[in-house]
């Protein structure tokens, strides 16, 4: 997309950013780690991730992108708990549920 989009693609990456933490933030959501292109974040509950995801991509649906393209993003949610000694591996869990989702 960024090879298509030239010039653009900062443009649609700024809104894909800001749409996705304002409503990670909207439920209190904390960045954990961000590795690449994928974000890692924390919540108080499971059902405050969930109801995250699920603003995340009403948010990203209902956004006008410019050049009429559609931005597909992968989410996935881990609902166990987190120790700092564990965090990496927990991490990595979430990871592979994510990579299993499929974007759009």
């Amino acid at each position: 997309m960024s090879q298509r989009l030239g010039d653009a693609y900062a443009g649609m990456l700024a809104d894909h950013s800001r749409l996705l933490w304002a409503a990670l933030a909207a439920y209190c959501g904390e960045e954990a780690v961000a590795r690449g292109d994928g974000d890692f974040t924390v919540f108080d509950s499971p059902r405050a991730c969930a109801d995250a995801a699920v603003e995340v991509l009403r948010a990203l649906v209902s956004h006008a992108w410019s050049a009429g393209e559609r931005v597909r993003v992968r989410l996935g949610g881990h609902s166990g708990e987190v120790t700092e000694t564990a965090a990496e591996l927990e991490v990595r869990r979430a990871a592979r549920i994510a990579a299993v989702a499929h974007g759009g």
